[in-house]
């Protein structure tokens, strides 16, 4: 990874507004006077390209990819897109409807499968879809993720023997904004 190519994503993202000040509460119940808005960045497609490029450098071997939606789904496509790998994305909860799965896509047993997502606070939607596809009889080594805010996530996947390998760090974008 070239630190360059990390403080342009950086800097970019704090460009975009997709680094904000205020009084927030995170999907992990926490609260926050910063909130990260990957999602937003992924809407611009250098942005996009630039992160999934770095994803792609970082990224240990595997065989398909996975991720949570809603933010996963953006990285998850452009990462499917620029290595030929196959994706699955995991719904919050199960559709009561239609077929009536949370899953879309495959998870084939046996296989490598790398987790993507957008933001780690405490990992608990990272680990949701980690556990899922272990469940479905697949491996997961490694987590991908955009920005970990460095509040106790690296810990929980080192003890689930998940390798949290995160572009930024809450501090790298702090010098920024």
């Amino acid at each position: 990874m070239v630190e360059r190519d990390i403080e342009k994503i950086a800097k970019r993202m704090v460009e975009v507004g997709a680094v904000k000040k205020g009084n927030f509460v995170l999907s992990s119940g926490k609260r926050s006077n910063v909130y990260v808005d990957v999602k937003l960045a992924c809407t611009y497609p250098d942005l996009l390209k630039d992160i999934t490029n770095q994803m792609v450098y970082l990224a240990k071997e595997f065989d398909s990819i996975a991720c949570i939606e809603l933010g996963g789904v953006p990285l998850a496509t452009a990462l499917s897109l620029k290595t030929g790998k196959r994706m699955a994305i995991f719904r919050k909860k199960k559709k009561e409807y239609g077929i009536e799965s949370d899953l879309v896509g495959v998870v084939e047993r046996g296989e490598r499968v790398l987790v993507v997502e957008d933001v780690t606070t405490t990992g608990g939607s990272a680990l949701s879809t980690v556990s899922r596809v272990r469940e479905l009889g697949a491996e997961v080594s490694q987590v991908i993720v955009v920005v970990d805010r460095e509040e106790g996530a690296v810990k929980r996947f080192r003890d689930e023997g998940v390798e949290l390998t995160p572009l930024l760090k809450m501090s790298d974008l702090m010098r920024f904004l």
